[in-house]
């Protein structure tokens, strides 16, 4: 029965991808179903434990694809931005 639900969740995740975040569209699996606790508790983690899965070994394969880490293909961090935004405001 879980991973009935597992599944049906993880359909209606990727049915709602464009309209709704994956957090949201569990939640909203859960309440449109009715599921109560603590299977609901269940079905949404090992939900995200699937899509968990289903990213972990994407993001592995991509680094082994990439002996050295290269700094320069990494953004740069733009940390004080906001504050330096802040302090132009208040002076203007």
């Amino acid at each position: 029965m879980i991973r009935a639900h597992v599944d049906n969740a993880l359909m209606f995740v990727d049915t709602l991808a464009e309209d709704l975040p994956f957090d949201r569209a569990i939640d909203t699996y859960i309440r449109v179903m009715g599921i109560a606790e603590p299977l609901a508790s269940t079905v949404a983690t090992r939900t995200l434990v699937v899509l968990g899965q289903d990213l972990v070994p994407y993001r592995r394969r991509a680094r082994e694809g990439t002996e050295h880490t290269d700094d320069d293909n990494r953004p740069k961090l733009r940390l004080d931005e906001a504050s330096d935004g802040r302090s132009r405001i208040r002076r203007a």
